[in-house]
């Protein structure tokens, strides 16, 4: 019996010490360095994981601790970066500063560091140089994306059109987005009930949504330790690997009937570009970063400005005096007789500031996509180490009680001014900025303004029978409206 008790606490001690010894290892290994931006206390191993990383609650901790705040999940620090002044000074006084990507590991496994969107150094600098210039150059970008963008809205409307009910235009609009990069990159649009198309669709928007979960988040702080439990990180990992396999058979099509001497798309212009830096392969032109880049293209071009169309309806429907506006404003420029194209912007003052203010009060990428320290830097006084994940707060800016008269209503006045014309905002930061500013955000604008234009031109939008809108959205890798039901009437 005494021997027992023995053999008990003997364990019992070894326990603890055992305890003792890895609290002390996490102590030391986690200890902030002289001058980090403060935050709310970790707890031990975990850190401050059961802190929300939404939107709403780093506006909370930011008002508690300051513009420049850090929190931990498991190891890993990151670094809040809020308001104007702040953020200005990160991502366009510092722009050296900030302009690497951190490894998300949920991403990680298909997009490897390959790309536009999360690579680094000479790679990323390589192919943001070729996209930017091809995208740029693309059949006289700005009127080959203006007549492909025009194009794609009658199809758009004729859709509509089609609808005799209510209906939930969320899939319609994101091919439509994507139809007009799938222009640039394949060579061709996808109809809107193409099955294997609206799967890729399906899948992405499945995988962004899910990325924002708890339980994904999770597998982030820790992946080795949640690599094989069940959760939604294995579903995202199927839906990336469906998506990738119909990219490398488009890929492969090309490839078949490749003609040098001829380009078609962005994947032909790829393709040649592989032989002529195939003597460099530090730069990565290879068919495994064509097809992280073409997801790239795809989904960054897709999501966001899909996502900022489908709050834009939303918005009309929940404020119908606005939505009649804009149609006598379209009335009144255009007409009914043709299509919207970019030189009635200028003229359209009152249709502009509507969509900036969906902008804004959409919020679709609220924390923007996360970034890296490249080199120590200190910003607000605080020492932010090199390899330091940073997030900068662009929520912050857009509904930033100094800067905007009514940030929590939306209102077009606030890009309005005294003589009704459109003023720009300077704290309107919705595509982020510096470096890695989105590369898509010239031909984003191009659509919002046409396909916006357009829907308003032909149809007046209202709510679906007995339907509640609701202006609280689904907040996954980014922010979009919850799904709704609505109905169009031709005008």
């Amino acid at each position: 019996m005494i021997l027992q008790c023995l053999f008990s606490l003997d364990f019992m001690s070894c326990l603890i010490g055992i305890f003792l010894f890895l609290l002390l290892v996490d102590i030391i290994r986690n200890k902030n360095p002289s001058n980090f931006p403060p935050g709310p206390r970790p707890l031990p191993f975990v850190g401050n994981i059961f802190t929300g990383l939404d939107f709403r609650t780093i506006d909370k901790l930011a008002e508690e601790y300051g513009e420049i705040f850090s929190l931990r999940w498991g190891s890993e620090k990151m670094v809040f970066i809020s308001g104007y002044k702040m953020v200005k000074e990160a991502l366009v006084t510092q722009l050296d500063s900030f302009a690497d990507r951190p490894i998300i590991p949920l991403f990680h496994p298909f997009f490897k560091g390959l790309g536009v969107v999360l690579s680094n150094g000479y790679l990323w600098k390589m192919h943001r140089k070729f996209t930017n210039i091809y995208l740029r150059n693309f059949g006289e970008a700005k009127k080959n994306f203006e007549r492909s963008i025009q194009q794609e809205s009658v199809f758009l409307c004729e859709a509509f059109k089609e609808e005799k009910g209510p209906f939930n235009p969320h899939f319609y609009v994101n091919n439509a987005i994507a139809n007009i990069i799938s222009a640039a990159v394949f060579g061709h649009r996808f109809e809107y009930h193409d099955e294997r198309f609206l799967a890729v669709l399906r899948l992405d928007s499945e995988a962004l949504v899910l990325a924002g979960s708890f339980r994904a988040q999770l597998y982030n702080a820790f992946p080795r330790l949640f690599a094989y439990v069940p959760g939604p990180h294995k579903k995202i990992f199927s839906n990336y690997g469906k998506i990738t396999d119909f990219l490398r058979d488009e890929i492969k099509k090309h490839k078949e009937d490749f003609d040098p001497s001829n380009p078609r798309d962005f994947i032909d212009a790829y393709l040649i570009e592989m032989e002529k830096k195939s003597s460099d392969p530090e730069a990565g032109f290879n068919i495994e970063t064509l097809v992280v880049t073409t997801l790239d293209i795809l989904e960054a071009g897709t999501e966001a400005s899909a996502s900022t169309i489908r709050w834009g309806l939303l918005f009309m429907m929940k404020h119908p005096e606005i939505q009649k506006k804009v149609q006598e404003e379209i009335d009144r420029v255009i007409g009914q007789s043709r299509q919207p194209n970019m030189a009635d912007k200028p003229n359209m003052p009152y249709t502009d500031a509507v969509i900036h203010e969906i902008q804004r009060a959409g919020n679709t990428v609220p924390l923007g996509f996360p970034k890296r320290a490249s080199r120590d830097a200190t910003l607000g006084g605080y020492f932010i180490p090199k390899g330091t994940a940073v997030s900068t707060n662009l929520s912050s800016l857009l509904n930033d009680k100094t800067e905007w008269e009514t940030p929590d209503t939306f209102n077009p006045g606030h890009f309005l001014d005294d003589q009704g014309q459109f003023r720009k905002r300077e704290v309107f930061l919705p595509f982020s900025a510096g470096r890695r500013v989105c590369i898509g955000e010239p031909l984003a604008r191009m659509e919002l303004f046409l396909i916006f234009t357009s829907l308003l031109q032909r149809f007046t939008f209202t709510p679906g029978p007995g339907e509640k809108l609701s202006l609280e959205g689904l907040l996954g890798f980014i922010y979009v409206p919850s799904p709704y039901h609505m109905c169009v009437t031709q005008r």
